[in-house]
């Protein structure tokens, strides 16, 4: 009988985050209620892309004027920040992995990037709805849009590898690549519209351009989705855990027969 699963360890559960999972959920429902429920019934509508009179974007003018497509914002920035918090934890865990080979790592690698996908898929359609009522198209080669669709593209990718890699050394050395080359990508997409003042993608923080409630209703949302990416991620984490304890079981039967 082959001693595939002699020394194998069976992983662990019930670490501590699991026990502020419940509380993480309360907050996540929550913080986005109330955070939507303000940003459409408290906060106004608030000046569209346009600074003054008419500007030409893709094919179509876009007029300064009161929009409610603005209140996208709320939900469009703090789905991206749990996207690049995501990412930050997939790059942080791969560098790991590539330092001790540790195969749970891997796992919290690839779990991050999972809620990092969900994320970037709900913060490109936020922007592309936000993109099409503000600018009058659904796409334009706005710097701050080009980067994170390559980021987008980086995540797909990433997902897609692991599914056809069935060595875990080698899935978890390429997939640590791509998620720190993903990680570097953060900062560019962030940082782009800074760098680039002709971008037509605004700078809301450092231009001043919210008020007091529109802030706190910003934080609001931003606490709940962060809690949302906590939950997720854990619940995540605990269906891979058993999933993986399963299969480790079924090894040391193995070996005992």
């Amino acid at each position: 009988m082959s001693e595939k699963g002699k020394g194998r360890p069976v992983p662990e559960v019930g670490q501590w985050p699991d026990k502020v999972v419940s509380i993480a959920l309360v907050v996540a429902i929550v913080g986005t209620t109330a955070g939507f429920l303000m940003a459409f019934f408290l906060i106004p509508p608030v000046n569209g892309a346009a600074a003054n009179g008419s500007v030409l974007i893709g094919d179509s003018m876009v007029s300064n004027k009161l929009l409610m497509s603005q209140k996208i914002f709320f939900f469009h920035m703090p789905v991206a920040i749990v996207s690049f918090c995501a990412l930050a934890f997939a790059g942080y865990y791969s560098i790991r992995f590539l330092v001790g080979r540790n195969e749970r790592f891997d796992t919290c690698a690839s779990i991050a990037m999972e809620i990092a996908l969900l994320f970037v898929i709900m913060t490109m359609i936020t922007g592309e709805m936000w993109t099409r009522f503000e600018w009058g198209v659904w796409w334009t080669w706005d710097p701050r849009l080009t980067t994170y669709l390559i980021l987008m593209l980086i995540v797909i990718a990433y997902i897609g590898m692991r599914g056809m890699v069935d060595d875990p050394e080698r899935r978890g050395m390429f997939s640590a690549v791509l998620a720190i080359i993903a990680l570097v990508d953060v900062p560019i997409c962030f940082m782009v519209t800074r760098l680039i003042p002709s971008s037509i993608h605004p700078v809301v923080v450092r231009e001043g351009g919210m008020s007091g409630e529109m802030g706190l209703c910003l934080a609001i949302i931003m606490v709940g989705m962060l809690a949302l990416g906590f939950v997720l991620y854990r619940a995540r984490f605990g269906q891979v855990r058993l999933a993986q304890r399963v299969e480790a079981a079924k090894e040391s039967l193995e070996f005992l027969d």
